[in-house]
């Protein structure tokens, strides 16, 4: 194996890599390749996912919210944080703004294909800001689930023919459960 990398193609969003054998995609844009998944749950004890379209599957998929850390130029000399990005892409995508994050658990999406590393955050003491929906044309339908419905609901939509992001159910055990498995005080 070599001792460098290899960049193959480079585009807006992307960059495809080689080291050796080894082929990986870099994020170009955004914090080091972090995100950020969060968990929230509306004052009626409802979880909240998104819908929306995703090209690289061909398919609607059900999420919960999420977006990339860094990647907007806010102008105001501030550095986007894992908190900061949770509150703005909560708001965007589902109308909600959580009073408080929590950051618990960051490790990478898929470490055989990705840079791309994950946080996820738990928000809570919603309040509803707006109507959400994303920005730029990302046409994001927001569910609003009852919590207790909500394996249940995932499994019907899965059913329906929707993709659904295997991180929900990391998402779900954390509305309850802190990531060593202690209650959430």
């Amino acid at each position: 194996m070599t001792d460098h990398d290899e960049t193959l193609y480079e585009g807006k969003w992307l960059r495809m890599k080689r080291r050796g054998q080894w082929e990986y995609a870099e994020r170009t844009h955004g914090k080091n390749g972090m995100a950020v998944i969060i968990i929230a749950v509306t004052p009626q004890d409802e979880v909240l996912f998104v819908e929306q379209f995703r090209v690289p599957l061909g398919a609607r998929t059900i999420e919960m919210p999420a977006g990339l850390v860094g990647d907007l130029s806010h102008g105001d000399g501030l550095e986007d944080t894992l908190e900061s990005a949770a509150r703005r892409e909560l708001a965007e995508e589902t109308g909600w703004d959580p009073q408080k994050v929590e950051v618990l658990l960051i490790g990478p999406t898929s470490s055989g294909m990705s840079n791309e590393r994950i946080a996820f955050v738990r928000a809570t003491e919603l309040v509803k800001v707006g109507d959400g929906g994303g920005v730029d044309g990302e046409d994001i339908i927001v569910h609003a689930v009852p919590r207790m419905q909500a394996p249940a609901w995932l499994v019907a939509k899965q059913r329906e023919g929707y993709e659904l992001d295997l991180k929900l159910w990391g998402g779900l055990w954390m509305i309850e459960r802190n990531p060593d498995g202690s209650p959430v005080a």
